[in-house]
């Protein structure tokens, strides 16, 4: 299964992306502020430019699998090698708050205070991660790709 993120607004701390997980974009994606990192980026200097926890992770191609998340004690998506993060998850939030460099789902989103936020995300969490653990279920592998083409 490909997953196709495109990153394509940006807000004062945030990035929003469509996601395309069936062929169709179905949901939104919230992240921290896009620092405009790549995956083939020397790790130094992905460290150099980074936030902690207000930076969208790097542009790159990364394997999905689904682990049990010690912070919100259940299983959750994660994405495996993210260059310079660590425990990057695909997980429900509204706000630019609520993703520490994570990925949140929405199946609508808003503007307000120069921020994006997105709307529905337990539904839109729910609704992939579903999908996800059925593909993995058939011994299939995940795959998420995120792109930038800002509007």
């Amino acid at each position: 299964m490909e997953i196709k993120m495109t990153r394509l607004w940006e807000g004062e701390n945030t990035t929003l992306s469509t996601l395309d997980a069936f062929g169709f974009i179905e949901q939104y994606v919230l992240e921290d502020k896009d620092r405009r990192l790549t995956v083939d980026m020397p790790l130094e200097q992905i460290r150099k430019i980074k936030e902690p926890g207000r930076t969208a992770i790097p542009v790159g191609r990364y394997k999905v699998d689904i682990t049990y998340s010690n912070r919100f004690k259940r299983l959750m998506p994660i994405l495996i090698g993210v260059p310079g993060f660590a425990g990057i998850r695909i997980h429900s939030g509204n706000t630019h708050q609520n993703t520490d460099g994570c990925l949140l789902l929405g199946l609508m989103f808003g503007l307000e205070n120069g921020d994006y936020m997105v709307g529905s995300s337990r539904t839109a969490t729910l609704r992939l991660q579903s999908h996800i653990a059925a593909v993995l279920a058939k011994g299939e592998e995940v795959w998420i790709t995120i792109e930038s083409k800002y509007q």
